[in-house]
């Protein structure tokens, strides 16, 4: 064989091969796309890391019947309670990252990766963020019948009497109880925090007198600040909360221009989830909590609708992840 007919032959089989190559990342890119389009190809499962009945199971059933319909595939809520959501996390983390195992997150989620010594997951590696769904507020409440007024007479009061005031929250280690050790490390206030088991044996004390006031979630309270069997004295958001219009910011008072918190929630899918399932699942939301009607629903149940990209989700847990373990660390609270 001559080298022309050499250097044809070469040419033939090295084109023969790029185009065998061609080919099979065609191939490839087409199955994927339309694996990627396909989606959602069969029911979607919200792990639920709380009870039936509450205010995160029914925010996250009034938007999973809302996505059901906008994608044509059921959508279903699997409740999974445990201590710190550790059984509804890890059961998602091990999910195959397809888009149809989602998990609950929440300010709670956060909580858990700075109380607990150790997880069997990563909160931050193991998860993709994909839209906060809502915020609900905590507030401070006194007896209508106590010592304060108003949120001007508490610190007053505080700072003039370190150590007497009393603080009741739910169990150490949950959001409002950590709150609380916030509330005192900003203002510089000392005071007692009283941990109770559960929301209503902290009101129970209250109007009984033996706690001064209390840190908890709005929406548990709202019936009764509405009805004056507790008054709410502040709360703990950046600014006024719409559904308390009258009641004071604890940043509005003097030095306090950057304390804050908040309880929120959100979803999120197991990490290696296709960035495209990722942006689908956001674009419904979006359309979705962006409705009256699911701003209605929420707000029934005092939280309010509020979406964020996947990037703002993610930087949210994160940074909640640090806030919390550098406030466990300086109140001196044993891991779990």
């Amino acid at each position: 064989m001559s080298m022309t007919h050499k250097m044809k032959f070469l040419k033939f089989r090295f084109a023969f091969h790029l185009s065998r190559v061609f080919c099979s990342m065609l191939l490839f890119l087409t199955i994927n796309s339309w694996a990627q389009s396909s989606f959602p190809s069969k029911t979607i499962r919200i792990i639920v890391p709380n009870a039936p009945g509450g205010a995160a199971d029914i925010s996250a059933r009034a938007v999973a019947q809302k996505l059901s319909e906008r994608i044509g595939q059921a959508v279903v809520i699997d409740n999974k309670p445990s201590a710190g959501g550790i059984v509804a996390a890890e059961l998602v983390s091990h999910a195959e990252p397809d888009g149809h195992t989602l998990l609950l997150i929440s300010s709670g989620t956060a909580v858990s990766a700075a109380l607990f010594k150790s997880l069997p997951f990563d909160t931050v590696k193991d998860f993709q963020p994909i839209s906060k769904m809502a915020t609900f507020d905590l507030v401070i409440a006194s007896a209508p019948n106590g010592r304060f007024k108003n949120y001007s007479d508490l610190l007053t009061y505080a700072k003039a009497n370190p150590g007497a005031l009393n603080i009741g929250t739910p169990q150490i280690g949950t959001t409002q109880n950590l709150a609380a050790e916030y509330f005192m490390a900003s203002t510089g206030i000392k005071a007692q925090i009283v941990p109770f088991n559960g929301t209503p044996p902290v009101i129970n004390a209250l109007r009984g007198g033996e706690i001064d006031i209390m840190i908890d979630i709005l929406g548990p309270l709202m019936t009764q600040i509405t009805s004056k069997s507790i008054k709410a004295l502040a709360v703990l958001s950046e600014k006024r909360s719409p559904l308390l219009p009258e009641i004071a910011a604890c940043n509005e008072a003097e030095g306090l221009s950057g304390f804050h918190v908040s309880s929120w929630n959100g979803l999120a899918a197991p990490a290696k989830t296709p960035k495209d399932v990722i942006n689908r699942l956001n674009r419904e939301l979006q359309a979705i909590l962006s409705s009256s009607e699911i701003k209605k629903k929420l707000e029934d149940i005092s939280m309010i609708a509020q979406s964020s990209s996947p990037e703002q989700a993610a930087e949210l847990l994160s940074s909640d992840i640090r806030k919390w373990s550098d406030i466990i660390a300086k109140a001196k609270i044993e891991k779990q």
